[in-house]
């Protein structure tokens, strides 16, 4: 879904995500996405990884990677966390 326009939100704002049949959003692909846009997960080509966890080739095989262990969920959002502070500290 690419939401382009919203009356509530400030203008020229988008946002992307996947909604998937009996599941609603994806939570892993959202989880993806925002380490890649963080830097947190390496993207190569097609090949995905996070430090030396080589999470698939191929978005949605690291999508389920990614799903299928709560551990790797927990220490992906922290690096995520981090490097908006990070992020966060040099702004200021």
């Amino acid at each position: 879904v690419k939401i382009v326009k919203n009356k509530v939100a400030p203008p020229f704002k988008t946002t992307e995500f996947d909604i998937m049949y009996n599941e609603g959003i994806s939570a892993s692909g959202d989880i993806l996405d925002t380490a890649i846009k963080y830097e947190a997960i390496l993207k190569k080509g097609n090949s995905y990884s996070f430090n030396e966890i080589k999470l698939g080739a191929g978005r949605e095989t690291a999508k389920k990677f990614i799903k299928d262990d709560p551990k790797l969920i927990r220490e992906i959002t922290k690096a995520i966390q981090q490097k908006i502070k990070e992020k966060e500290a040099v702004e200021e």
